[in-house]
């Protein structure tokens, strides 16, 4: 019953207006009770600063800046190899499977499509057709900015407008479609695992989604997809292990990749903690 009134409160609440009132709130600097708040934030949901670049909660001014804190060096040591992948984020594995009918898993009962995920161009999604794809959540707790798997360079970067559901599991398992429903910045690189896609899917209260080369996204909030596509000699370049976006508040990042290309690792499970840097896969030589 609580669950049920869970999702039927968030079909009902105004999600948009509820996530950047929430988000101006975490921007402010509110002195002793933005330090309140963070010091109960880390005592809830026991997060652990001895990670931090800045372990003292007072060095943080707003509840953006601890949110998006920097981790110490060494901390999330890299995966060596060059045809090793490393984990983009820190958080769970929600799913990962192959890529089958242009569907991809969510949850028991539930897939989506995976054309719509990536803003409904069938050009864009058909080098995925038949891949492979991860899904990883990122819990309040978790080290919000997300990495690059492998060596990129940018190709196009898509703003898709949408809901704004939570994307905790429980909702996973309860609203069809989640992840193509919701806001969401779509980013395309090519690597040596030939396209690869990071989705950036947005949810209720989170209140930014940035990228390292273009800043915020989103808000403000649009109505349509925008999309802006880069040339080879002047699109970024990013390395495996760079930073190349991060959350304000907490979220989850689909990857999607091409047919035959990697090899995603074994160990992984849906539930399977995931720690930014650690072995994501491999590339499929040859």
């Amino acid at each position: 019953m609580i669950d049920n009134l869970k999702i039927l409160l968030q079909y009902l609440l105004p999600k948009h207006l509820i996530s950047r009132l929430v988000g101006l709130l975490a921007a402010m600097e509110g002195g002793r009770l933005t330090q309140w708040l963070i010091r109960r934030f880390i005592q809830r949901y026991r997060v652990d600063m001895n990670e931090a670049q800045y372990p003292d909660p007072a060095h943080y001014l707003s509840f953006n800046d601890f949110f998006t804190r920097p981790l110490k060096d060494g901390v999330r040591p890299l995966v060596q190899g060059e045809e090793l992948l490393a984990m983009p984020v820190d958080g769970a594995i929600s799913q990962l499977a192959p890529i089958q009918q242009g569907r991809i898993i969510q949850a028991k009962g539930h897939d989506f499509s995976a054309r719509a995920l990536l803003g409904g161009d069938k050009a864009l999604a058909e080098p995925f057709m038949g891949g492979d794809f991860a899904t990883i959540y990122l819990a309040p707790r978790d080290y919000h900015r997300i990495h690059m798997p492998l060596d990129g360079v940018l190709r196009t970067m898509i703003y898709v407008p949408g809901e704004l559901f939570s994307v905790n599991p429980l909702t996973a398992e309860r609203v069809p479609e989640l992840f193509a429903r919701n806001e969401r910045v779509v980013c395309i690189f090519d690597t040596a695992a030939g396209p690869m896609a990071l989705v950036l899917v947005g949810a209720t209260i989170v209140a930014s989604i940035e990228t390292v080369w273009a800043g915020t996204i989103t808000p403000p909030v649009g109505k349509r997809v925008q999309r802006w596509d880069y040339e080879p000699a002047t699109a970024p370049r990013l390395a495996k292990g760079e930073e190349m976006g991060r959350f304000k508040l907490g979220s989850t990042v689909v990857c999607l990749f091409a047919p035959g290309r990697v090899t995603l690792s074994d160990s992984l499970r849906p539930g399977t903690p995931t720690r930014m840097g650690t072995e994501f896969g491999r590339l499929n030589r040859g």
